[in-house]
């Protein structure tokens, strides 16, 4: 291919809004135009990157034995009212109505649709287990779309679903998607984690995310030293807390007249943050006061906390319920000396404290040491409803370090939440119908190539991995116009390049080489040749690959070899 017969236009500027790295680099790359909040237009270049990352999701979903089939964007209000998500997926359900007034959404995920499918389709055991997948185009209405195609309206996404009779075999699937999500991301030549995760608004049971590594990653992740254990901070645990050590001081009362922080009140007793309590005052979805009692220098993690038996639903509480059941303002409270009996929920860190510091219910006072079973009842509830920290011992044993990601994949065991739901059965060994088990399988394909720029870029532009770039090598020609020997010796070597297997594009566009290495280094691609009148001479070509400080020059052999390489 010859870039004077392909459109490419790079930029200089990008608009101020292009807060990530990805988003400006893909607009000055003229990878994408933007069309409106959240909707882009892919460029020709662009688009090259997304086929390739399209072409290694199907070719390891293929191999891991999915089947591929297209499903419709435009969904009919019945089917998800049949889930009961028409109203409970919420305003990023984007909902349209057609001439007839009957109602339909843009599809944001298909489990409604290919459920449907299958219950249609499939009637015995002996169909199963299947997996169908899609790569196609979903909507979500961001109430604010930012960063690009990172959270557009709009993206590509790779969706797939699996049907099964028993746990094991669906336990199985998950596996295997796994390993395929495994070698896709390798393939891609990302720096990844799979972690464990919350299953969200999809629902199920087990749930993994796969997250590409990147200091602008959203989502924070939390591994261990010691295994290959990681997960999302909003399940990661830590290690049980060492066995609570006995008292050792009186319980009295500590003049705090302007100490509401726990980080205050520690300064001013000269104590570790670590023997200080937050007290988190709540109220149950069933109207119940409850006190979450977290270290001071710990947070409290809201996904954990709503997990506790009776908290699904939770709220904060208000100043008036605060000031009714625990009778101070906050900045003051604990759970002693509560004007009426209130619950509480103690994280395991909490429960394992001696001598530690409270609010006093009182406003200006703490209570210092202070101790359970003592002068107050053992907590009623004991869970891990924490975020954990840099350097928390980790259950293996090993030191949990944090890193930010970008989440690009999420595989779940969905269960029956959705095939019970719309009644999709198949008869079994013993003829009785039963419901199937269902594993749902996504991977953010436009999503994808965001992340790899976020993860691969330098001050000149993207660092494509191999396998991602628009072409793995440009061929640039130095005035050929003045020897047409370059231009007929470029031509040459571009023929060579892809009767070897390379995909390699010719920069016949005429600028100056300043201006064409600049907009070569931008798009990202990873190897450059460079052919001229005086390494013509020399019998030379010169190389450089997108990560190196300098260029070399090389034979055609040895160009060759190293090209092979990769």
């Amino acid at each position: 291919m010859r870039l004077s017969q392909f459109h490419l236009r790079t930029t200089k500027e990008t608009p101020a809004d292009a807060e990530l790295i990805s988003h400006r680099l893909m607009l000055r790359a003229g990878m994408i135009r933007k069309l409106a909040s959240g909707l882009y237009t892919w460029s020709p270049l662009g688009l090259r990157v997304l086929r390739k990352v399209e072409a290694i999701v199907r070719e390891e979903m293929n191999r891991a034995g999915a089947q591929e089939m297209l499903m419709p964007t435009i969904q009919p209000r019945e089917l998800w009212e049949e889930t009961g998500r028409w109203e409970k997926f919420g305003p990023q359900l984007l909902k349209v109505t057609d001439r007839k007034d009957q109602a339909f959404c843009y599809a944001p995920t298909a489990e409604e649709v290919v459920t449907d499918f299958a219950r249609n389709e499939l009637s015995s055991y002996r169909q199963l287990p299947v997996n169908f997948y899609q790569i196609n185009t979903k909507f979500r209405d961001e109430i604010r779309p930012r960063f690009g195609v990172m959270r557009a309206r709009e993206f590509l996404m790779k969706d797939a679903y699996s049907f099964h009779l028993s746990q094991a075999d669906l336990a199985r699937e998950y596996r295997n998607m796994h390993a395929a999500y495994t070698r896709i991301f390798s393939r891609l030549g990302l720096e990844f984690r799979a972690v464990l995760a919350d299953s969200g608004a999809i629902g199920g049971d087990a749930s993994q995310e796969f997250h590409v590594l990147a200091g602008s990653g959203e989502d924070a992740l939390a591994f261990s030293t010691a295994s290959d254990y990681a997960a999302n901070v909003e399940t990661a645990t830590a290690a049980e807390p060492a066995p609570r050590p006995a008292p050792a001081e009186a319980l009295r009362r500590i003049d705090t007249p302007t100490q509401k922080t726990c980080e205050a009140v520690a300064e001013l007793l000269g104590i570790a943050l670590q023997r200080t309590v937050k007290s988190i005052a709540i109220t149950a979805a069933d109207g119940t006061f409850v006190l979450a009692l977290v270290r001071g220098d710990h947070q409290v993690n809201e996904i954990k906390l709503a997990k506790v038996p009776g908290l699904a639903g939770y709220r904060m509480a208000s100043e008036a319920e605060i000031l009714a059941q625990l009778g101070s303002e906050p900045g003051f409270l604990g759970p002693i000396n509560a004007r009426q009996p209130i619950r509480v929920v103690a994280d395991r860190d909490v429960a394992a404290l001696a001598d530690f510091v409270v609010g006093a219910n009182q406003a200006g006072f703490h209570l210092a040491g202070v101790n359970w079973g003592r002068d107050l009842p053992e907590p009623e509830v004991i869970a891990d409803i924490r975020n954990v920290v840099e350097g928390d011992r980790a259950v293996d044993g090993g030191q949990i370090r944090l890193a930010r990601g970008i989440e690009v994949g999420h595989i779940f065991q969905l269960g029956r939440t959705y095939t019970q739901a719309l009644g999709a059965t198949v008869l079994d060994e013993n003829g009785k119908a039963a419901v199937m088990l269902m594993g749902c399988y996504g991977i953010g394909v436009s999503r994808i190539v965001a992340a790899a720029i976020e993860q691969n870029h330098d001050a000149n532009g993207i660092i494509w991995p191999d396998a991602m770039a628009p072409w793995q090598v440009a061929v640039c020609m130095i005035n050929p116009k003045h020897d047409p020997a370059v231009s007929a010796a470029a031509q040459a070597l571009l023929e060579e390049l892809q009767a070897a297997g390379l995909d390699a594009v010719l920069d016949d566009r005429g600028l100056r080489p300043g201006a064409m290495f600049a907009d070569i280094e931008l798009i990202g691609i990873p190897h450059r040749i460079v052919v001229s009148e005086r390494g013509l001479i020399a019998g030379t070509y010169e190389y450089r690959a997108r990560r190196a400080d300098a260029a070399e020059n090389l034979g055609k052999a040895a160009l060759l070899e190293r090209l092979r390489a990769g």
